[in-house]
């Protein structure tokens, strides 16, 4: 979810197959640099696979052009990778949110295909996001505070997965400003 330069990216902690949880504290948020993240729901080696790839990929992008990748940029590079394993995709949703050029927030989604659909105001994926949308629907409201914004985030996670039995176990919430990183589990 977007605020006033600044985003939220959040998730559960669950880890299951099918309707047995395995473990509490999967991390699914993870941090490509300073003001870039990605959030991956999916299956569990896919989400860890992904991750190791594209931690590869901004690393040579960091050697060749001596900067960070541009949240766009890495939007690109996600889909892209994706759209290449589309006969045997991974089965991952990701998320991806950043502060662009002048601190600006950008987030996207995509399928597991690669399919980008960009936002203005907030993106879900997971078994929850039909609940997370209406539940995000009704609490957004432009330009928020990052500490408003932190609430509206983590009322919205809890609200929802709640409501889904394949979710939960705990939130992960991480707020991110052009000045500071605020991590909440």
């Amino acid at each position: 979810m977007v605020g006033k330069n600044c985003f939220a990216i959040a998730s559960d902690r669950r880890l299951g197959v099918q309707l047995q949880t395995v473990a509490t504290d999967f991390q699914r948020v993870f941090k490509i640099h300073d003001k870039l993240y990605i959030g991956l729901s999916g299956l569990a080696t896919d989400v860890q696979t992904l991750y190791q790839r594209l931690v590869f990929r901004h690393k040579l992008y960091q050697l060749r052009e001596e900067r960070d990748m541009k949240p766009q940029t890495f939007a690109s590079l996600v889909s892209a990778l994706l759209y290449e394993k589309r006969f045997g995709p991974y089965f991952c949703q990701p998320v991806i949110a950043g502060l662009g050029e002048d601190n600006e927030p950008f987030i996207c989604t995509m399928d597991c295909i690669g399919a980008k659909e960009l936002a203005k105001d907030f993106v879900v994926s997971g078994t929850a996001s039909e609940s997370l949308y209406g539940a995000c629907e009704s609490m957004y409201k432009p330009n928020m505070e990052p500490e408003e914004l932190f609430e509206t985030v983590s009322q919205a996670l809890q609200a929802s997965v709640d409501r889904d039995c394949l979710s939960g176990w705990g939130g992960y919430v991480l707020v991110v400003t052009p000045t500071e990183i605020q991590e909440r589990g």
